[in-house]
């Protein structure tokens, strides 16, 4: 799980459905069992008060959305105000005021009630597909795999980001399981399995070539 520190008030959470589920949750039982999505948000609010000192004492406003590889949450601090009736979050300049009796577990059960059907459509998504986000430490892996592996038959992006490359491949829904076993053992000759997000690499890293990488890689970088 990554757990990054937005602001004093702010952190924000990205967690993998393998990690959900190395933590003994069933992917789709937090959606459907309150109390176990309960659960499973108080662990990782506790590890984010273990490591970044985050306070849980007052009332919180949480955003949770379902991505392609795991979940992204959003949890903001809220102060009192000086009336005592509401709270205020502290968002920018437009600030959203909910009433103190508005407890965790109602906002909990309001956001993944809300965040339900678009997991859904991920998981129907996912069933038309498989795809894997590679890390490399050296572009040379990038170049030696680009010369042994035969590219052609799937889809490949590769990006830059944090000081290591990233390439994500899609593989073909029609090829057999076989060929796809095999495809991804030799691309994790040369790199590693990343449990990061391949949306958070998009946004914050930097595109190399945006299709059919390998192949370009291979063509520009002799061995």
């Amino acid at each position: 799980m990554e757990i990054e520190r937005v602001n004093e008030f702010t952190i924000k959470f990205f967690i993998t459905y393998r990690d959900i589920e190395d933590r003994g949750f069933d992917r789709e039982e937090i959606w459907a069992d309150r109390e176990r999505g309960e659960e499973l948000f108080w662990e990782m609010m506790d590890e984010a008060h273990q490591q970044e000192q985050f306070p849980l004492e007052g009332p919180l406003w949480i955003q949770v959305q379902a991505l392609d590889k795991g979940l992204e949450i959003i949890v903001t601090r809220a102060q009192m105000s000086k009336d005592g009736k509401k709270i205020e979050l502290p968002i920018g300049d437009d600030k959203l005021d909910l009433p103190v009796d508005q407890n965790i577990e109602k906002l909990l059960d309001q956001q993944f009630q809300s965040e339900e059907e678009e997991f859904d459509e991920l998981e129907e998504a996912e069933d038309d597909y498989l795809s894997f986000l590679i890390s490399f430490g050296d572009f040379e892996d990038v170049i030696l795999l680009s010369h042994t592996i035969d590219s052609s038959s799937f889809e490949n992006s590769l990006y830059h980001f944090a000081g290591k490359y990233y390439l994500y491949v899609t593989f073909n829904p029609d090829a057999p399981d076989r060929e796809q076993d095999d495809l991804l053992a030799q691309l994790l000759e040369y790199g590693n399995d990343s449990d990061l997000s391949v949306y958070r690499i998009q946004e914050y890293g930097k595109t190399i070539v945006a299709e059919a990488a390998l192949e370009h890689v291979q063509k520009y970088f002799k061995l």
